[in-house]
């Protein structure tokens, strides 16, 4: 018998993001990133179609410090390519762990609006 995860009434009981928040997730998934480095990925990664303001970022960022899904890190890039007022973040385990299980709960979504024809077999 497979053991459950003891985290995993947890982490479904956040879900479903906010778009907001699995955006910043989804930024911050390959590297610690600060509040306006959040906001270009995001638009890159969208074509610009998500353009996160900054006081969502920061909102969402404040709930998701709240939550354990991300840390504020003391790392640092070398001085010549940091500003001292930037605030790096960095996904926890609990955050990937997150963002991960919302990732899964989106792709059953298109499976189900695929068998039912509302949405193309590829893309």
């Amino acid at each position: 018998m497979r053991e459950r995860n003891p985290n995993a009434d947890a982490i479904m009981a956040m879900l479903p993001l906010l778009p907001a928040t699995f955006h910043i997730l989804v930024a911050l998934a390959d590297e610690d990133r600060h509040g306006y480095a959040i906001i270009q990925d995001v638009a890159a990664r969208t074509d610009g179609s998500i353009r996160l303001s900054p006081g969502t970022l920061y909102r969402s960022i404040q709930r998701m410090l709240e939550d354990g899904l991300i840390v504020e890190t003391d790392e640092r890039p070398s001085p010549e390519d940091d500003d001292e007022r930037r605030r790096y973040y960095r996904l926890t385990t609990l955050g990937t762990a997150v963002a991960k299980a919302e990732a899964a709960r989106l792709m059953d979504l298109v499976r189900m609006a695929r068998a039912r024809g509302l949405a193309p077999r590829k893309v």
